[in-house]
């Protein structure tokens, strides 16, 4: 897929929580397409600690409002940075990249779980999205450690059954989204997911125990965003692959992970 740099217009800029703001972007001309879990890298100006761009999921396109959502979490001085931008504020990024979720052939055949811990909650919804327009009913499994760190659930409860976890209890099922009782009351014929790599792999666990496919998207620390600097190599059955090129998204099979 061929990729864009562009000069972004911020739309809008929401703090969703402490540590989270939702900024919304658009441009001039229509917006390229982009697909569930590709991601953009995005140059955090006016910076002295930033040298390179960040990388930050595709949270959803409007098309209607030919707008691109990315969902930040405040982590250090880039992204504290760019969580300043304002209306009007004109913010340099390329996008898209990467490989998305492989959405299903027959989708009125399939049920699938999407399971979002933390800030990797962002990639669900506009995968959710494209699912729901596709004629197949997602369900959404979302994990955080309290209710304040639960995102977006308006948006996600538009498009499907929401369950929810939190560490400590404030809302949903105590505990985490690997113990969550869906998991047994239900029927799950795809997975996909994103997140901390614990999660992940607890997933993947569950997934290979109840023989369902299941697709994770990778979040190693990533530099330039297209494979050449392999500061985000994965080791996989193929050998070792870049996340930023080759992924993030990949199939269980191919980790070689301790599952």
């Amino acid at each position: 897929m061929k990729k864009y740099m562009l000069d972004l217009v911020v739309s809008q800029n929401t703090r969703l929580h402490a540590n989270y703001v939702l900024i919304k972007m658009t441009h001039a001309n229509p917006l390229p397409e982009m697909v569930p879990g590709q991601f953009a890298e995005i140059r955090i100006d006016g910076s002295n600690t930033t040298f390179l761009r960040r990388p930050i999921s595709i949270n959803f396109v409007d098309k209607e409002a030919n707008e691109v959502w990315f969902l930040v979490q405040l982590v250090g001085d880039g992204t504290r940075k760019l969580a300043t931008v304002k209306e009007g504020d004109v913010v340099n990024v390329v996008l898209p990249l990467g490989n998305g979720y492989t959405l299903p052939q027959e989708p009125a055949t399939v049920k699938p779980l999407l399971v979002g811990g933390g800030v990797g909650t962002a990639p669900m919804l506009m995968l959710g999205s494209t699912l729901a327009k596709m004629g197949c009913k997602p369900t959404f499994l979302l994990g955080a450690r309290s209710s304040k760190d639960l995102l977006q659930l308006e948006e996600f409860e538009k498009l499907g059954e929401v369950y929810t976890t939190t560490e400590d209890g404030s809302m949903g099922e105590k505990g985490y989204v690997t113990q969550h009782s869906v998991l047994k009351a239900q029927k799950f014929d795809m997975i996909y997911t994103c997140g901390p790599k614990p999660m992940m792999m607890a997933v993947a666990k569950y997934a290979k125990e109840n023989g369902i496919e299941c697709e994770v998207s990778l979040e190693n620390t990533m530099a330039c965003g297209v494979g050449a600097c392999l500061c985000c190599v994965e080791n996989t059955d193929e050998g070792h692959l870049c996340v930023c090129k080759d992924g993030p998204v990949f199939n269980i099979k191919k980790l070689l992970w301790q599952i």
